[in-house]
């Protein structure tokens, strides 16, 4: 360690020790067993193992997870430059793994995977939406943005502002208000609207950056949905809980005879409707608002053969431990019900997008359902989330996302 250290310590346990030798950036409070130095919430800290330097993060003892480890290198500075570097890395791997129009909507910065915890940039078009859920990466905040506006601009890419989704109670367990709004800073502008139009797979959609889901669109699906595309030719799609419509449009777009659009909430049907006018598709699909569990049971009661393509891309059943038995049973029911509608034959694309509900449990869910319902599972694809939220194996939070595509046979 060649500079002295000016930040608090804290010291860890063996377990979290080991840990963070194998890569985990999360130091929970009950694996503190001492600080020096009175450490603010918010603050950075040095965190040790016995006499061992492990790493820098940021500390706060309102939050079950205490310290995030920014930095494991004793010689790091955290100054302008530091965030500056993590930002430049970061975008240029989008620029890398999202090519030529996809890095105009693409996530820019995914929290821990690009080692800045609680950050989330996504770019729709010309607009930054982005979530913060650490305090830590709040305090630093001035410098990122400005790092993200400098970088993209010397790419020559035009941003028209930054929107802060700060909507989330996540942010309470860190302390934090919730409030969304442009960013105010000397230099970047605050467009008049929050509302933008993307292109993604060649489908037009346009994003409300204020009141959508999440940051404003799920960017997280773009590859699965051009993997639907390749496969609905001529094909009679059902799209279950289709939220704006993407995986239905992208199946219209790849050529599907016709594509039955179903969600719940009202708001997100008409959301699908107008996107569907959008991009010249509305005379090939039709929409239903209505509980998917409730339609796939009044389908299967009928015997309905309607449809030789069905996908099921469901909120996550589950965010704990705890509940992971019930949602087992959720993808299970909703599953078993898609393969007994579907035709010897039929394509069945469907998804969990729960960290909880791991690729093994989800693979035994598909497999049970398939035993139950009298059929094979021929598998076409296997996928992930797109790399633009990229996977650590050291952190298995990254790892969220699981897709795939099979004929029922």
């Amino acid at each position: 360690m060649k500079q002295k250290r000016q930040y608090p310590k804290v010291i860890i346990s063996p377990k979290a020790k080991r840990s963070v030798q194998n890569g985990h950036p999360w130091i929970y409070g009950e694996e503190i067993l001492e600080t020096e130095g009175k450490p603010k919430n918010g603050q950075l800290v040095d965190v040790y193992a016995k006499n061992s330097f492990m790493g820098t993060g940021f500390y706060n003892n309102a939050s079950k997870i205490t310290v995030r480890l920014i930095s494991r290198n004793a010689n790091d500075v955290f100054d302008t430059r530091f965030w500056r570097r993590r930002v430049e890395y970061a975008i240029r791997y989008r620029k890398t793994v999202m090519p030529g129009t996809d890095f105009t909507c693409c996530r820019l910065i995914h929290g821990e995977a690009d080692q800045m915890p609680g950050l989330t940039v996504d770019r729709y078009g010309s607009i930054l939406s982005v979530q913060i859920t650490s305090l830590g990466m709040e305090l630093v905040k001035d410098m990122v943005y400005r790092a993200l506006w400098d970088v993209l601009a010397e790419m020559g890419e035009t941003i028209a502002g930054i929107y802060e989704r700060n909507d989330i109670a996540l942010r309470a367990k860190e302390g934090l208000p919730e409030y969304k709004g442009w960013y105010q800073l000397d230099g970047i502008p605050t467009p008049e609207s929050a509302i933008t139009e993307i292109c993604e797979n060649g489908v037009r959609y346009l994003v409300d950056v204020e009141n959508g889901q999440k940051t404003g669109f799920f960017l997280d699906q773009k590859y699965n949905r051009a993997a639907v595309a390749r496969i609905a030719k001529d094909k009679r799609v059902l799209d279950c809980f289709t939220h704006t419509g993407s995986f239905g449009l992208n199946a219209a777009l790849g050529g599907a005879e016709h594509v039955t659009c179903v969600d719940i909430s009202q708001s997100a049907i008409d959301m699908a409707k107008s996107n569907a006018i959008r991009n010249g598709l509305d005379g090939k699909m039709d929409f239903l608002c209505e509980d998917v569990f409730d339609l796939l049971t009044r389908l299967a009661e009928q015997k309905c053969k309607d449809y030789d393509f069905i996908i099921l891309d469901p909120p996550a059943f589950t965010k704990s431990r705890k509940t992971v038995k019930d949602a087992a049973r959720g993808y299970k029911e909703i599953n078993l019900k898609a393969m007994k509608l579907l035709p010897r034959g039929g394509y069945l694309a469907t998804c969990s997008c729960s960290h909880f509900m791991t690729d093994e449990l989800f693979r035994k869910v598909l497999a049970s359902a398939a035993m139950d319902a009298t059929v094979s599972l021929r598998q076409i694809e296997a996928r992930q989330q797109a790399p633009d939220h990229p996977i650590l194996w050291n952190v298995p939070e990254t790892d969220y996302l699981k897709f795939y595509i099979f004929q029922v046979v």
